[in-house]
């Protein structure tokens, strides 16, 4: 080999490892140092069967769930509203007012009365006519089953649980939006939102290679190809927040949690509930199995509950547990100065 072609290659090799390099940190947010083997068996571990009749009923006897259809919506929060109360918890509304009438959010307050408190939400409205099993019967399911998991736990901050209507287009990105609602409420009360949890679609996954697809052709340097993993999503402004959920998550079952922190232009960063919490100036993040760069059933009569995978759901829902109880009880993390 010729001293001159050495040296280029060299050149060549150290520019790509210094743009990349710090890309990759800058996207990834790597876990240092590295994470110890996670427990073999989850403490506690969520109701995959409550996961799996909940999914059922939402995407199926109760769909569609579009505004165009109210009543399902509204049968819909009274599903979540009896699951909660049947489990001893008190379930509130918030009602809203959208050009086409009222709508509302449903949620329980766990834990004791704080100024600093934890919100875990998911939509409960689907796209159109489909039945939205994934997109997002699987976010409301797994709502349910923490509220009744963080009930039977003690914690130091209050923790907000909540059912959003109205996620969907054409309110999504107005203040028409239910969680828009809700943060601006929060806000207005002089809340200090610690940390806000967005829960968006967490029931597709698939081992075959190719399966996962991304918003740029730059993040398959970064990330599998293969959509076997949850992730932690969130734009730059919240890093921290995105390291502490994963690191959360990742100790509490076996299943791979990534994460990506990235400018709001990234297509997906600010798609769901979360975006409106930045908005108010909370830390935010969304847990998802990436929607539509890996499920093509996306927004379509396809997106059905028997395609979803339960097993990993539960996985899912644990570490949101996990990272919840963390993050109330000051495990780790504090909040970013702004």
């Amino acid at each position: 080999m010729k001293p001159g072609f050495l040296r280029a290659s060299l050149v060549v090799l150290g520019t790509f490892t210094i743009i990349l390099l710090p890309l990759w940190f800058m996207f990834t947010q790597p876990l240092l140092p590295p994470q110890p083997s996670p427990p073999q068996e989850m403490n506690p571990a969520p109701d995959r069967h409550a996961l799996t009749r909940h999914v059922y009923a939402i995407s199926g006897p109760l769909s569609p769930r579009s505004w165009q259809h109210p009543e399902n919506l509204e049968n819909t929060a009274g599903y979540i509203a009896t699951e909660w109360e049947r489990a001893k918890m008190e379930a509130q509304q918030q009602i809203f007012s959208t050009r086409e009438g009222e709508f509302k959010n449903v949620f329980v307050n766990l834990g004791p009365d704080t100024e600093e408190l934890i919100v875990v939400g998911a939509h409960y409205d689907a796209h159109g006519p489909n039945p939205g099993a994934d997109d997002n019967a699987s976010g409301v399911a797994s709502i349910i089953e923490l509220a009744k998991m963080l009930q039977k736990v003690e914690l130091k901050k209050r923790v907000i649980v909540i059912g959003y209507s109205l996620e969907e287009p054409p309110h999504f990105g107005t203040k028409e939006m239910g969680s828009a609602a809700h943060a601006m409420a929060l806000k207005s009360e002089n809340k200090k939102v610690l940390a806000m949890i967005s829960v968006e679609m967490i029931g597709y996954f698939h081992d075959e290679a190719g399966s996962q697809e991304f918003p740029m052709p730059i993040l398959s340097h970064f990330y599998p190809d293969t959509g076997n993993f949850i992730a932690v999503a969130s734009n730059l402004q919240n890093a921290g927040l995105t390291r502490r959920v994963k690191r959360s998550m990742r100790g509490a079952s076996d299943l791979p949690v990534l994460s990506i922190n990235a400018p709001n232009l990234v297509p997906g960063i600010d798609f769901s509930d979360h975006r409106n919490y930045w908005e108010q100036g909370f830390p935010a993040v969304m847990v998802t199995d990436t929607a539509f760069f890996r499920n093509k059933n996306y927004h379509t009569p396809n997106d059905t509950p028997e395609r979803l995978d339960y097993k990993r759901m539960q996985k899912v829902v644990a570490g949101i547990f996990r990272a919840t109880v963390d993050l109330a009880n000051g495990e780790g993390y504090s909040l970013p100065s702004r």
